[in-house]
């Protein structure tokens, strides 16, 4: 038995990249695009220069905050790049959201345009088989008549060597009927022929039309794929590092962005989602990525939102010496080992305290072992406590801002001098307030 020759394999490139076929369906009928290798090693190019191009940035920015001069001056530093990376983001989404807006509106009137040429390509094919068809029976009459004059000339011919001048007048105006249609049918024969040649011409016309609007096509969606994949690949560089820092705290970015939503659900604004079907369904895919994209951005803002909830920043904005941290260690006053709920912080009497993020006032006044103490309620559960202070600026019910002002550094309750104890609680337990800070300076 003689073998089966062995199956050709497809080259390198076809198997690393397959390739893949859109269909786009109307009511006209359907029709699809081809993505091939090349599109593919375009995407994945793209995608590696934006990761590249990230990292690259990411370097520089740690490479500046090792360089800085202190943890306020990173602070201040990271708020202020964090404002621009977010602000920038938001230009860009609005510059690339109008322009795929404005490509997909010339993708419609393209389709529009295309339908409306193989339409009349369509019909001129039909017309032009009904010409055809007309000049097949045109010239079938013709033939009938041709054989019809040559049957009278051989009549009148037979009928001359018979008959007399009268009968030859007869025959005369019969042969002259039949020359007269004869002439009818090949004038007719002829327009028709002049007929289809145009027609021919136009659907030519229309099919070069139709190939040169589906090149235009090709290259619009070449580009809007190239528009979305950047969107995509930056709103998930921004995404990733923010989920990280609320799981590096405890709190997971599901309740984070579940929580938000309850709380901000008012709808509208650059963030509605886009409908570009003309009934009311979303069904094109660009249309459904752009949507995607739309509501990665609004948990963008989500994250920023729930980032002033949380005490991410440091306390003090001055030049400070850290103390002591948290965890047990031997009391300073009266001796033996104990657990020190927070961080403490030593700098000149009377330096600014500020808030580590939004919240509402729970209790500002004295305290036994703290002294003057301001006590802030935040979301998630979370609560921050500013002890030993000289002055406080706030009141009970008041709702605070991230970096606004709430008291000054003193030496009140039970202290050995001048400093800030800082404790973070979750649901009531204390939690190293370090955990946050490192967070958040991690991320920005």
């Amino acid at each position: 038995m003689a073998e089966s020759p062995a199956k050709e394999r497809p080259p390198l490139l076809s198997r690393l990249f397959p390739e893949k076929r859109i269909f786009v369906k109307s009511d006209n009928g359907t029709r699809f695009v081809c993505l091939g290798p090349r599109h593919h090693i375009l995407a994945l190019l793209g995608g590696t220069a934006l990761v590249l191009w990230s990292v690259t940035a990411t370097s520089f920015l740690v490479i500046g905050i090792v360089k800085g001069g202190g943890a306020l001056e990173h602070a201040a530093q990271e708020k202020a790049l964090y404002e621009t990376r977010l602000n920038a983001l938001a230009e860009e989404r609005d510059v690339y959201r109008m322009a795929a807006l404005d490509a997909q509106s010339n993708f419609t009137r393209a389709l529009d345009e295309i339908s409306s040429y193989q339409d009349r390509l369509f019909s001129g094919a039909v017309e032009q088989r009904e010409l055809e068809a007309g000049r097949d029976a045109l010239r079938r009459l013709l033939q009938e008549a041709l054989q019809d004059r040559d049957t009278a000339r051989d009549r009148l011919a037979l009928l001359t060597t018979q008959s007399g001048d009268a009968t030859l007048s007869e025959l005369d105006r019969s042969r002259a009927e039949a020359e007269s249609t004869v002439d009818f049918l090949a004038r007719a024969l002829a327009q028709t022929a002049e007929d289809r040649n145009a027609l021919k011409a136009q659907a030519d016309a229309a099919t070069a039309r139709m190939v040169e609007l589906q090149n235009v096509l090709d290259l619009r969606e070449r580009a809007n794929d190239k528009i979305f994949t950047q969107l995509e690949d930056a709103v998930t560089l921004a995404m990733e590092p923010l989920g990280k820092m609320f799981s590096a705290v405890g709190l997971p970015p599901s309740q984070i962005l579940h929580q938000m939503r309850d709380q901000y659900s008012g709808q509208g604004g650059p963030l509605t989602p886009i409908s570009l079907s003309t009934k009311g369904m979303v069904s094109d895919p660009d249309a459904l990525r752009a949507n995607a994209i739309l509501d990665d951005m609004d948990e963008l803002n989500l994250y920023r939102i729930a980032f002033e909830k949380v005490p991410f920043a440091l306390p003090v904005s001055a030049h400070v010496r850290s103390t002591s941290g948290f965890g047990y260690r031997r009391d300073p006053i009266r001796g033996g080992t104990r657990l020190h709920a927070g961080l403490d912080w030593a700098g000149d009497y009377g330096t600014t305290i500020k808030a580590t993020a939004d919240g509402v006032v729970t209790h500002a006044g004295w305290q036994s072992g703290y002294g003057r103490v301001v006590i802030i309620k935040h979301a998630f559960g979370l609560e921050t406590r500013f002890a030993h202070l000289s002055k406080i600026t706030v009141q009970k019910g008041q709702r605070v801002s991230r970096g606004e002002r709430i008291g000054a550094m003193g030496n009140s309750g039970r202290s050995t001098g001048t400093h800030l104890h800082y404790e973070v609680r979750l649901n009531g337990t204390p939690v190293d307030p370090m955990t946050y800070i490192k967070a958040g300076r991690d991320v920005f």
